[in-house]
């Protein structure tokens, strides 16, 4: 799963911001704090970009942007299904024990249209509530034959699910509501004036002049 979580932010990150230089890709995805909560080894990020590039996921463009070589890359045909795949799974598959992967796809849900991520989210929900009750019967069934400090941890388990349970229900409503913007959608964001994200934005139209050139 790790290495799919991977996949799936490096995929992300190139379709929200391409055409975009590894280095950029890089400085994002660090502003997520993703070598925290996801184990990304900042220094692997380069070596994975050229996996999914000799996989057909990524296209890479070797530019010369003022006078320096610079590598940019955009998202393929074939990765973008590969990327609606992860998100999909990451998205509607619940694991008790560690949310990384779904964590990971609601940071890209910005590149999904509203009715997919209602579809995903609405069968998360279910899934949800199908691991509660699991969960919940095991700790009744083991409550006088597993040690009790046991029995405490998967109550633990079981108080994050329901946390997450009503979380989600306020997510679903902000998605059905139109409060949060999907593909396709006015913005309802932007970088603040002191944002490299606006120098992104800036080499991402003078990259695809040089592409279109």
């Amino acid at each position: 799963m790790a290495g799919d979580d991977t996949r799936m932010l490096l995929l992300g990150a190139v379709a929200l911001f391409e055409p975009v230089n590894g280095y950029q890709i890089r400085r994002e995805l660090m502003s997520w704090q993703v070598d925290q909560w996801a184990n990304i080894n900042p220094g692997s990020i380069y070596h994975a970009l050229t996996s999914l590039t000799e996989k057909g996921h990524l296209t890479r463009h070797d530019l010369v942007d003022n006078g320096r070589p610079v590598a940019v890359y955009e998202i393929s045909a074939g990765g973008r299904t590969e990327l609606e795949r992860l998100v999909a799974r990451s998205m509607e598959t619940v694991d008790a024990y560690n949310g990384v992967s779904f964590y990971a796809a609601f940071s890209l849900m910005l590149l999904l249209e509203r009715p997919a991520a209602t579809r995903h989210l609405s069968v998360r929900l279910k899934n949800l509530e199908r691991t509660i009750k699991e969960l919940d019967a095991a700790a009744r069934v083991n409550a006088s034959m597993a040690p009790p400090h046991a029995i405490a941890a998967l109550h633990l388990q079981l108080d994050k699910l329901r946390t997450e349970r009503a979380w989600l229900v306020e997510v679903l409503d902000d998605v059905r509501s139109g409060k949060l913007s999907f593909a396709g959608d006015a913005p309802d964001w932007a970088p603040a004036d002191d944002d490299p994200g606006w120098q992104m934005d800036a080499d991402r139209k003078r990259y695809r002049e040089m592409l279109r050139g």
